[in-house]
């Protein structure tokens, strides 16, 4: 192939040297890495009878745009001659064919491949001059009236100025990603904006973080000890705390890390920690042993609201229950036909008579027994019981288990997307006797304080949770503080019941929370009633291909399970050969490979059918951290990603795909509150610093009815031995030890 011409701009300068200028159409993107924004991209070149290769950060580019790119040419030892990129702007299409392509990419919302062909038949090389200045006149085209007209010049003018502003960013080192994202928080203001705030973007744009805003400022050139930019490198620095886990930071370890982060003095690091406290931005609360903790104020709050509404219903009586509760207990045992163990007569017995409880233990100890005991007994009594989990899915799950209708907390707090706030409230309480929570180990501390304060004084509260779990995703430990403050009854069901005994995924469980190697069952021979099997494999390669070869052939055989819907692939790191973003790759072109061009998305690089998990709460769309969903429906003229979450459909945006991750495999982390029919663990010491027992234990306790292990023995033997786990920075277990909020 002959070297493509690189095309001169009329007036523009000469390239620098080793620079060159290509202009062309692009007609696919072969490749786009949605998190670096890493592209490969084939471009129509006038006079070149082949399509050009162009790489480099080209992200959100569309087939159909005309394209200026800056660069210079290289021979891949691999891919043979292509344009690696440095920069790139777009430019108005020259041709009709052109124009027909930009607009019927998919680009400007509203605009499909029909209504583009119809437009440029009836106005040809006008046709984006009619969009963007007589919108009027799209009137001509059937199909298109006044209203619609409207929405397209507005969408034409959206993309316009989104583009401006992947420009800008692209040339300050930022992801031109984001700029969807910041036009739709900021619309016209976006670019100033920018300019003379980037550190708001830190703190109002999910997915923009302190470095992304630094990068931008220092273009701007703001200097390195500039007061903003010292208190956003704080706010930044809690709010990464908070992600990890923390309430707050010691005052010490939040200086230190800013100093670092920052690179300035640190008089200016205190100052600027000052001014915050001062604005009430940040909370400095000084500590008995003379240190401090320092709180983003949200989390201050939540947590002396915990402990001030936990002391406040522990001090009021619960109202009279006429209720003979010997006599509650065998109605109960004669009614479901069981036996009730001395701690589960016990734990209902308190459920029945205590304002506060917590229940906790591990798999099959009768957690759902009692659960359904309760609300049995006390809806006979005419009490009102509600039901409530953190989750979708768990809330499902504990409404088919107890035969009553159970809501998300959101839902129960009724959440309102209007006004991003909780219809339910001290002032507008809710209405019920009873409020039963479980899954309470995924209780943060900012949503327990709003359930706390929508619970009325006279009402009781049990959470019910296994608090030998992991953590909540969010900030705090809301279930294991509440134990070891001493400050509410606890019930701790421990004997595991004959009917689970049978199970090795509950037997195992219980082992490898005591510390204790869990029994291996290998997976060969004729389909028995074993329930765990252990697959031996040294290498990660040879983990990786065991994975491939059990949820394309063998679990499926043999079980049964749907290797999308059923089967989860849960792994303790996200980095790595068998980390969640490697797995998710190899294990999507197995069990969901292209078919055909119906079924590849431009936005944000999904595929029809593809399984994939809301990795952070958005109240709007009402789906939360951890949901699991199923892409239903790519419309490319609407720009939306339809995704069914259990028949629930949700429209996104292309603002809010970075929300969406794919989830053939996930985190052990992410699958708090949910279970799979089958449950599949790589275990490697590729994975040391995450060999951890809680995350052993969470994992098999998210399996159903099969959990199969494939990897190291030594790996299982590490991570059934460390029974550390990441200490948490809260406060709550020592207010709710004093009585309060103090």
């Amino acid at each position: 192939m002959s070297e493509p011409r690189q095309p001169r701009l009329p007036g523009a300068p000469g390239p620098e040297p080793d620079t060159a200028l290509l202009e062309g159409v692009l007609e696919r993107v072969v490749f786009a890495n949605p998190e670096t924004g890493w592209s490969v991209v084939r471009l129509a070149v006038p006079g070149e009878r082949e399509l050009v290769t162009a790489v480099g950060n080209l992200l959100a580019v569309q087939p159909g745009e005309s394209l200026r790119l800056t660069g210079r040419w290289e021979q891949d030892a691999r891919h043979g001659r292509q344009f690696r990129v440095t920069s790139y702007q777009t430019v108005t299409p020259a041709t009709v064919v052109g124009i027909e392509r930009y607009l019927g990419s998919g680009l400007v919302r509203g605009i499909g491949k029909g209504l583009a062909k119809r437009l440029v038949e009836r106005f040809g090389m006008e046709t984006l001059a009619v969009i963007e200045t007589n919108p009027e006149r799209l009137a001509e085209v059937s199909g298109i009236g006044r209203k619609r007209s409207g929405e397209i010049r507005r969408a034409f003018r959206e993309q316009r100025g989104i583009q401006e502003l992947m420009v800008f960013l692209q040339s300050h080192g930022v992801a031109t990603g984001l700029a969807v994202k910041i036009h739709k928080r900021y619309g016209e203001e976006a670019m100033a904006v920018v300019r003379e705030s980037p550190f708001r973007l830190a703190v109002e744009v999910f997915g923009i973080g302190f470095r992304s805003a630094d990068r931008i400022a220092a273009a701007m050139g703001l200097p390195k000890d500039a007061p903003q930019r010292v208190e956003a490198a704080h706010l930044h620095l809690l709010g990464e705390a908070a992600e990890r886990g923390h309430c707050f930071l010691p005052r010490a370890a939040l200086l230190e890390e800013a100093v670092a982060l920052l690179g300035v003095e640190p008089g200016r690091v205190e100052a600027g920690l000052a001014t915050l406290a001062a604005a009430g931005e940040a909370i400095v609360e000084p500590l008995p042993e003379g240190t401090a903790a320092v709180y983003l104020p949200t989390l201050y709050t939540a947590e002396r609201e915990i402990a001030e509404r936990v002391a406040a219903l522990a001090a009021t009586p619960a109202p009279p229950l006429a209720l003979d509760v010997e006599r509650a207990l065998a109605w109960l045992e004669q009614r479901e036909k069981v036996a009730l163990a001395s701690e589960q007569r016990e734990a209902i017995r308190l459920g029945l008579t205590r304002k506060v409880l917590v229940v906790t233990g591990g798999p099959g100890t009768g957690k759902t027994t009692l659960v359904r005991g309760i609300v049995e007994v006390l809806e006979r009594k005419g009490l009102r019981v509600l039901l409530a989990a953190p989750t979708g899915r768990a809330a499902k799950r504990l409404a088919e288990a107890t035969g009553h209708e159970a809501a998300t907390l959101h839902r129960l707090l009724e959440w309102n997307a209007r006004s991003r706030g909780f219809e339910r409230h001290r002032d507008r309480p809710l209405d019920g006797d009873l409020a039963i929570v479980d899954e309470a180990s995924m209780l943060d501390a900012p949503l327990a304080a709003h359930l706390l304060r929508a619970l009325p004084d006279a009402a009781r509260l049990v959470l019910v949770g296994d608090v030998d779990q992991l953590p909540s995703v969010g900030p705090g430990r809301v279930l294991a503080d509440l134990i070891r403050s001493g400050a509410v009854e606890v019930a701790r069901l421990q004997t595991i019941f004959r009917q689970a005994e049978r199970s090795l995924i509950v037997t195992n469980a219980h082992r490898v929370r005591r510390g204790e190697m869990p029994l291996l069952e290998p997976l060969a021979g004729e389909p028995g009633e074993a329930d765990f099997f252990f697959v031996e494999k040294e290498t990660p390669e040879e983990v990786l291909e065991a994975l491939r070869e059990l949820l394309a052939r063998r679990i499926p055989q043999r079980f049964g399970f749907d290797p999308v819907e059923e089967v989860q692939v849960l792994t303790p790191m996200n980095r790595g050969l068998l980390g969640t973003a490697s797995l998710n790759g190899v294990l999507r072109e197995l069990l969901n490979p292209v078919r055909g061009e119906a079924a590849v998305s431009s936005r944000g690089g999904f595929r029809a059918g593809d399984k994939v998990m809301q990795v952070r709460n958005n109240y709007d769309l009402e789906v939360f951290n951890g949901d699991l969903g199923r892409v239903a429906e790519i419309d490319e003229a609407e720009q939306r990603v339809v995704v069914s979450f259990d028949g629930r459909r949700v429209a996104y945006d292309p603002a809010a795909l970075d929300e969406l991750a794919l989830a053939y495999a996930c985190s052990i982390h992410k699958s708090q509150g949910s279970e799979y029919p089958c449950v599949v663990v790589p275990l490697h010491t590729q994975h040391y610093v995450m060999l951890q027992r809680n995350l052993l234990y969470t994992a098999l306790t998210r399996a159903r009815r099969l959990a199969v292990l494939v990897g190291e023995k030594r790996a299982l033997r590490v991570a059934v031995g460390n029974a550390r786990t990441r200490a948490r920075h809260t406060r709550l277990a020592e207010r709710l030890a004093s009585g309060g909020p103090r």
